[in-house]
């Protein structure tokens, strides 16, 4: 990996730590005290979307006694335009104030190199909750196009660390909102990853809500479910396939067409039923779309 590929992952206190502070996509840093707080634009690109606001209105004092202390970062857009790439929380503290402007380092960046550099800078943040970081982290392998490791290269962590964070983004949109709001902690979220239906996740989850669950009770829990799915899968197949002969060639097709363990029930007059198990709404609505 190139210098400046390894000065990128060090976030922005390396990159911006000289007059020669150059980044792949962006030209010389520069440093302008004087920027007017209405000439510069939200990024586009900004992966935070929580900002709680006794958090900010904190800041915002801070901001009224001792000033901007770390200038925020723009890019420049035409003369008198800019546009933020990292430092949204400074920039909304010191509108807070009512300042006029602010201190800004000033470079020239194309909209990947914008992106790059706006989501390892607020990765690297200590306040962001987990669905912001896994978040960030998927942006960066789709909208970048780097691979994992590489991500993990950037921000400093190891692949494993950035592989649980993007397994969050498969977990129920429910459970989401709860990791993002502080319901459960990343240990407990690292636990609901392992449980395979989604209605054990949200019953585990709702539970822990409810009940206060310390991460370990929660990961007793999920073991605890995961004993009682093997014990009656293995109960499952050693039951005996009833379904005639004759049948078993339809029961075979059905199965994979729809992509689920159909049953063919026949009786000895030749009635029967259809039976299509499933293990979600989202399941449900596959297969009956296939039958439509």
């Amino acid at each position: 990996m190139s210098a400046k590929r390894n000065a990128l992952g060090r976030g922005l206190g390396a990159l911006l730590s000289g007059d020669e502070a150059i980044a792949e996509g962006f030209s010389p840093v520069t440093i302008n005290w004087k920027i007017p707080v209405h000439q510069i634009e939200a990024n586009p690109y900004q992966p935070r979307t929580d900002f709680e606001i006794n958090a900010l209105n904190e800041l915002a004092e801070s901001i009224r006694i001792h000033g901007v202390i770390q200038p925020i970062t723009v890019r420049k857009l035409t003369e008198g335009s800019y546009q933020l790439v990292s430092g949204e929380r400074r920039l909304r503290a010191t509108k807070i104030v009512g300042l006029a402007e602010i201190p800004a380092y000033i470079l020239e960046a194309s909209q990947q190199g914008m992106l790059e550099m706006a989501l390892i800078e607020n990765i690297q943040r200590q306040d962001l909750n987990a669905m912001e970081v896994a978040i960030s982290f998927k942006r960066l392998i789709d909208e970048v196009s780097i691979k994992q490791e590489e991500v993990g290269a950037r921000v400093g962590k190891d692949r494993s660390t950035v592989a649980n964070y993007l397994r969050l983004l498969k977990l129920p949109p429910e459970i989401q909102a709860g990791i993002r709001d502080a319901k459960i902690g990343m240990g407990h979220a690292r636990a609901l990853i392992n449980v395979d239906k989604v209605e054990q996740q949200l019953y585990v989850f709702r539970k822990a809500i409810s009940e206060g669950l310390s991460v370990r009770k929660v990961e007793e829990l999920v073991r605890n479910l995961q004993l009682q799915e093997g014990d009656t899968a293995s109960k499952k197949a050693k039951q005996k396939d009833t379904t005639p002969v004759a049948y078993k060639g339809v029961q075979e097709q059905l199965r994979s067409k729809f992509e689920t363990q159909v049953k063919v029930n026949v009786n000895e007059k030749g009635k029967g039923e259809l039976v299509f198990p499933f293990s979600s709404t989202d399941e449900l609505n596959r297969i009956l779309d296939l039958l439509e």
